[in-house]
């Protein structure tokens, strides 16, 4: 499911317009990018958690040539789904 579909489907699951479904995805991914941006998760109880998880630099290989490259660290999005969502794609 494509940005476009999943606006398609909140129209049909809201009865919103699509502009306002739209505007309403549009707002739930900012208000997520800018909270992780700032440190914070974001628990939604039985759907997920959405949080930054600091990866810790390390040494990988290029695979092409075998060299060593280093890896910074770096903090990355991270979610994990909660039980409800779990049960629910089994």
């Amino acid at each position: 499911m494509n940005k476009t579909e999943l606006v398609m489907a909140m129209v049909e699951k809201t009865g919103l317009s699509k502009k306002d479904a739209e505007k309403a995805l549009a707002a739930f991914t900012d208000v997520v990018a800018e909270t992780l941006k700032k440190g914070d998760k974001i628990a939604l109880v039985g759907f997920g958690t959405f949080e930054a998880r600091k990866r810790a630099a390390r040494v990988g290989k290029n695979p092409q040539t075998g060299a060593e490259v280093k890896i910074p660290a770096t903090t990355v999005p991270a979610f994990k789904a909660g039980k409800a969502l779990k049960d629910i794609v089994k």
